[in-house]
């Protein structure tokens, strides 16, 4: 009786995740307008190409420091 109950039991919990995981990808079926405007927009610092050539050359230098600094007695 109790190996029953567990098949019972194992089988109901199954079927209740299949049941929560089709409703989770239902609720996902909305359709989602994104609108990405990409000109006209200079304020923003990260979309310049120095900023870019700055950050590496300073990740670099803070990469080397820490390199240089490890092989030290």
């Amino acid at each position: 009786m109790n190996n029953l109950l567990q098949k019972v039991a194992g089988k109901f919990s199954l079927m209740v995740i299949f049941i929560l995981m089709r409703v989770s990808s239902i609720a996902q079926d909305k359709k989602v307008e994104i609108d990405i405007n990409t000109k006209g927009n200079d304020s923003n610092i990260f979309m310049q190409p120095w900023m870019w050539v700055v950050g590496g050359a300073v990740f670099i230098l803070i990469l080397v420091a820490l390199l240089k600094s490890g092989k030290s007695k």
